[in-house]
């Protein structure tokens, strides 16, 4: 593990995070599948990570792999390995994943991406630690603590038949979730320093002169859809970008695409999705209580903004085409900030 790695260890205080680090410990020593769910930059990498230097295998291999980083056709063999002339170019035998991580851990990220062959494949393996190279027929086994992650829904997946439940089920002896970090409000600035205080180091500052009231207000209170790998890249920009005024950073920049310059979509693209995008409205039958009526229909619009813009007021404001203090004044008079 190289010295970045080590520094993007797992932090926090929050009840919610500190009762995850509870479950991995209780989890590890045991030889058995975990599956790791979570949205886009919750950690899910680290808490493998965790499970396996937490294991009797730490001294073992820790072999990781992202299924969707890869064409499907490659995948059976980086997994389960080939036998040479398998296929056009495979000139010499290849060993595959869970061949090189035997007695130790194989990570296996973004799960649900796998194709029915490889589920069933994974199945086989996971059951009687048995596998065969691409174009090989000799039976191979291995022993392997396996850990996935998804930020799908595998039961509902499972349910549609994109996913099969059989394998769930082995997957499944326990399933750790992460909290976002919109849960976790306890820990943003606690990991605004340390990413802050890391990028400090990397350019060469003798110390990190800290966030201004105003930085650590727009912190607080983004809603992070891309949690804490977006904080980071957030963090460190905006710590990069104030570096040389040696004053606590007081601007950050959430969106770096921001600009007055920015390419805009064309008048008639534009048309054509708020054609797409205007919502029908349902006959009415009359008469009607014409304020009555019009109340639930803005309280529903903007509860529908908020949601697909993550909670974040700002952007929800620019959805609506309101400004953000006119959205705040909706939800103030439609008492909307006890459900923010």
């Amino acid at each position: 593990m190289n010295a970045r790695q080590h520094n993007d260890r797992l932090l926090g205080e929050s009840p919610a995070f500190l009762e995850v680090l509870d479950r991995v410990s209780q989890i590890a020593p045991l030889d058995k599948p975990v599956l790791i769910v979570g949205e886009r930059g919750t950690g899910k990498e680290l808490i493998a990570a965790r499970l396996h230097y937490l294991s009797a295998r730490w001294d073992q291999e820790y072999v990781k792999m992202n299924c969707a980083a890869i064409s499907e056709t490659l995948l059976e063999t980086e997994l389960f390995g080939h036998e040479a002339g398998a296929f056009t170019g495979a000139s010499k035998m290849h060993r595959g994943r869970f061949e090189r991580a035997n007695r130790g851990s194989l990570f296996l990220d973004e799960l649900a991406t796998t194709s029915a062959l490889v589920q069933e494949k994974l199945l086989r393996i996971i059951e009687y630690g048995e596998f065969e190279r691409v174009g090989g027929s000799k039976t191979l086994t291995t022993d392997v603590r396996l850990i996935a992650a998804t930020n799908e829904d595998l039961p509902k997946l499972a349910d549609q038949g994109k996913f099969r439940e059989d394998l769930l089920d082995r997957l499944a002896f326990d399933v750790i979730t992460l909290p976002p970090l919109r849960a976790r409000p306890e820990d943003i600035f606690l990991l605004a320093e340390h990413f802050a205080m890391n990028m400090a180091s990397d350019l060469g500052l003798d110390f990190f002169p800290g966030f201004s009231e105003q930085a650590l207000d727009k912190l607080s209170e983004y809603a992070w859809p891309g949690n804490i790998r977006e904080l980071k890249n957030v963090v460190e920009r905006s710590v990069y970008r104030s570096a040389d005024e040696g004053e606590p950073v007081d601007v950050i920049t959430l969106d770096p695409f921001e600009s007055v310059f920015r390419p805009s979509v064309s008048k008639t693209r534009q048309a054509d999705r708020a054609t797409e995008s205007k919502p029908a409205v349902e006959e009415a039958e009359f008469p009607i209580d014409f304020k009555q009526t019009v109340q639930e229909f803005e309280i529903e619009l903007i509860q529908q903004a908020l949601a697909a813009s993550q909670f974040n007021q700002k952007k929800t404001a620019e959805a609506l085409g309101v400004t953000y203090h006119q959205l705040r004044g909706y939800m103030k008079k439609y008492e909307l900030f006890e459900n923010d």
